[in-house]
């Protein structure tokens, strides 16, 4: 089957009341468990980030970890982590950002991007948009240009996309409700 034939939507569970009441978790792991759904999806963001010609690929802990370092591969450049505090081992910069109930922080090596680089950020998910502004601002505190944002799936009815308002952002699949398919 071919990278775009395969249906990334099929393989995505969807979760009703995970973590918590009234909100609907989309699991990537079973898109990633299947070889065919893994390829398809790297694939797609390396053809749509070979344009922008990044020099290293940003993964988002952690599920960006998973298609991050296939996708590095794909488009034959490095990769780097963003990380929780304190999970990195050597010399880190920190970015905070707001969350529904509060405040997190992500970290980068300091030598993990130079000045003058493009940088390719990849995440699992994109929601409100603040975890992927988080690492776009590291980066830039490093010199480095944000080459663009690409993300498995977007939920639309979130501000995500607004929030990352100057940055391109490609996404795979699209949900516009939070509502369970039938």
């Amino acid at each position: 089957m071919s990278a775009e034939a395969f249906d990334l939507d099929a393989a995505i569970r969807k979760i009703p009341d995970h973590p918590q009441p009234g909100i609907l978790f989309y699991d990537l792991m079973p898109l990633f468990q299947s070889a065919e759904g893994l390829a398809a999806g790297v694939a797609r963001i390396a053809g749509w980030a070979r344009a922008l010609e990044p020099d290293i690929v940003v993964g988002v802990e952690a599920r960006g970890f998973v298609m991050g370092g296939a996708l590095a591969a794909e488009l034959g450049v490095g990769f780097a982590a963003a990380r929780k505090p304190g999970k990195l081992p050597w010399e880190t910069v920190r970015q905070s950002y707001e969350l529904e109930y509060g405040t997190d922080s992500l970290e980068l090596h300091r030598d993990a991007v130079r000045p003058g680089m493009r940088v390719l950020v990849h995440d699992d998910l994109l929601a409100t948009g603040g975890t992927a502004l988080a690492v776009c601002r590291l980066i830039e505190a490093l010199g480095g240009e944000v080459a663009g944002v690409g993300v498995v799936a977007e939920l639309t009815f979130l501000p995500g996309r607004s929030t990352l308002a100057g940055y391109e952002v490609c996404s795979l699949v699209r949900y516009d409700t939070e509502s369970v398919p039938a």
